[in-house]
């Protein structure tokens, strides 16, 4: 749950707040944060998901907050570990990661003998968002 910065220090992963047009706060964001140098980087797999919800807010939006966490899987699962360790502990990442899945997949069954098309997608979407994560670990 770190990287390597440019500057040679190590940069842990963190949740944010990211601010957009000065107006709307994005709380919750997956960012990598360097202490050494200050630098700061959105954690990547979560890149398409904010770059997303801020096309949807639009070149003027209105001054509001939203939790990433209610956008994306992943930085949700995030959330967790937090309130479980006070930091994003792998293990416990990888636990919670592993535990929404299997409870995705079982949902999945449901809204297809429901045949609800539109829950159907919404599952796939967070089963989309997770993957990405996994596929580096």
């Amino acid at each position: 749950m770190q990287k390597r910065c440019s500057c040679g220090d190590v940069m842990p992963i963190k949740l944010r707040t990211v601010i957009y047009s000065h107006k709307v706060e994005i709380d919750n964001v997956p960012i990598y944060s360097c202490s050494a140098c200050n630098r700061s980087e959105v954690f990547p797999d979560v890149k398409p998901d904010l770059t997303g919800l801020i096309g949807k807010l639009g070149a003027k939006p209105v001054k509001q907050t939203y939790f990433f966490n209610e956008w994306n899987e992943w930085a949700n699962l995030l959330v967790e570990a937090y309130r479980e360790r006070n930091r994003c502990d792998p293990v416990v990442v990888r636990r919670l990661t592993e535990d929404r899945i299997n409870m995705l997949l079982d949902l999945h069954i449901v809204a297809e003998s429901l045949q609800d098309e539109e829950w159907i997608a919404d599952i796939h979407k967070r089963l989309s968002q997770l993957s990405r994560t996994l596929l580096l670990n």
